[in-house]
């Protein structure tokens, strides 16, 4: 026992150092959103870490308050940026999920669709650009542009790939001999998912709902180029926070950047007790 202590010692310095690199860029962002237009201007004191003098400018500013040191004005808040990421990621991964989940389980089951899973998989061969320029004229044509159930929809389908995939995993690795066993007791096939194969799934599709979410949560590119002024998310809105005068708005938009972060961890802590489950399915086999 003694000898083995030196190495648990090492693997938890590891772990700890390892947690530690990943949340300096985190801890930088939450030291950001709270230092004055001085700290974040000034070549040395930029370099400091903590705030001398913390301050909710940053804070105000976003959300149409006036500030002390700011002098600069924006054209929108944002207030319709968060709402815009919200809905459209939202019901993106709704969509996804859905369907996803409804593909993932006639194919694992009834081997259904042929060449769907090879034919889901190539929206994501394709370079983004490729597909998006299509996109982006279809979109025009039938008014979806700058609309928040336009980009709804386009997060859907781009996202369904890996809810498909992540959900299909899941279903052959669960046990057919439960729905069998029900089927012989004379229940149908669809009161067999709703009641015994879907609430066996709550985690795998918590799991795979969080990791949809946060793929819609953070584009960038789908909303530049679909959106233009009245439903822009919040990763294109943070890139528009700059001045003529101050140069990048890096106080802003660090405080935009902590805001922005609490939706995928308040959903991450809202199914944590899922979330081990989900990707420790593999479990239920044996």
């Amino acid at each position: 026992m003694p000898t083995r202590l030196p190495l648990q010692l090492l693997r938890y310095a590891l772990v700890l150092g390892a947690v530690a690199i990943t949340l300096i860029p985190t801890l930088w962002m939450a030291s950001m959103a709270f230092k004055p237009i001085p700290e974040w201007t000034a070549s040395g004191a930029a370099l400091r870490w903590w705030p001398e003098n913390p301050t909710l400018d940053n804070f105000r500013f976003i959300f149409g308050g006036s500030t002390s040191e700011l002098l600069v004005s924006l054209d929108r808040t944002a207030w319709r940026p968060i709402l815009a990421s919200l809905l459209a990621s939202t019901f993106g991964t709704l969509l996804a999920m859905v369907c996803g989940t409804a593909a993932a389980y006639a194919v694992s089951r009834f081997r259904a669709g042929g060449n769907l899973p090879l034919s889901l998989i190539q929206l994501r061969i394709f370079p983004p650009m490729a597909v998006l320029i299509p996109v982006m004229i279809m979109w025009t044509f039938l008014d979806l542009t700058d609309t928040w159930y336009g980009l709804a929809l386009i997060y859907g389908i781009v996202t369904l790939p890996f809810a498909f995939w992540l959900m299909k995993t899941f279903f052959d690795e669960m046990p057919r001999e439960i729905e069998e066993a029900a089927l012989v007791e004379g229940c149908s096939r669809l009161r067999v998912f709703l009641k015994i194969t879907f609430p066996m799934m709550l985690a795998p599709f918590a799991s795979s709902a969080l990791f949809v979410f946060i793929l819609n949560w953070s584009d960038y590119l789908i909303a530049l180029l679909l959106t233009t002024k009245d439903w822009v998310t919040i990763p294109v809105y943070m890139a528009s926070l700059s001045s003529s005068m101050t140069g990048q708005l890096y106080g802003a938009k660090a405080a935009l950047g902590l805001i922005a972060a609490l939706p995928p961890v308040i959903l991450g802590i809202a199914i944590q007790r899922y979330l081990v489950r989900g990707l420790t399915f593999g479990a239920l086999k044996q």
